[in-house]
């Protein structure tokens, strides 16, 4: 399904974002590498990433960090540090609302407080109609999905079918972040793809 930009780029501006639109992640790659230049780039856990290749794209003109080449708590705080922060959401709503979950919460805490510049990049497959749909999502498709990723050992990763809302001690959902609108003193700018990427 073709997003629906009209709506999003309105409801999204309304709530204090910035909104760009492009038809594919190529055209979304190259616009980022235009706006993020001789900086320090956290990129969160986020498959959309990984799969657009942002990390390598991005580390010509700029020191990168992302947990996802290497895996440890300094390279997690130095994402959270870094003067521009680039991930996903697990759900948007055409309302307006991104919504995340997180294991760790460093991923979500660096979309709340921190860098400079915020990059939510989003693929078409992550909109849903209302924010409940989009929470919905997070957890039951997102989520799921997130945890095979990780090889975790949850119910969620086993059946892959939705959440069930786990005490595992692999459980990767321990806090969802709502956000309404765009936080005070950082530019944050929703970068959204018209294919589906990421989960």
């Amino acid at each position: 399904m073709a997003l629906d930009r009209e709506t999003l780029k309105t409801n999204f501006e309304k709530h204090g974002f910035a909104v760009s639109f492009f038809d594919t992640a190529e055209e979304a790659r190259a616009y980022l590498c235009a706006q993020i230049h001789d900086t320090t780039v956290g990129i969160g856990g986020c498959a959309t990433a990984v799969q657009m290749g942002l990390a390598e794209a991005l580390s010509t003109n700029n020191a990168v960090y992302t947990h996802a080449i290497t895996n440890t708590r300094e390279t997690r705080m130095a994402e959270t540090n870094a003067e521009a922060f680039i991930c996903s959401a697990n759900g948007v709503s055409l309302t307006g609302e991104l919504v995340n979950i997180d294991g760790m919460g460093n991923r979500v805490a660096a979309t709340l407080f921190g860098p400079e510049r915020v990059f939510f990049v989003i693929g078409a497959n992550k909109v849903e109609p209302t924010l409940e749909q989009a929470l919905w999502r997070a957890r039951n498709v997102a989520s799921p999905k997130n945890a095979q990723r990780l090889r975790r050992k949850t119910p969620c990763a086993a059946k892959g079918d939705r959440c069930y809302d786990c005490n595992s001690p692999e459980r990767i959902c321990n806090g969802f972040v709502t956000i309404a609108r765009a936080m005070t003193g950082a530019r944050t700018e929703l970068v959204f793809v018209d294919e589906e990427l990421g989960f």
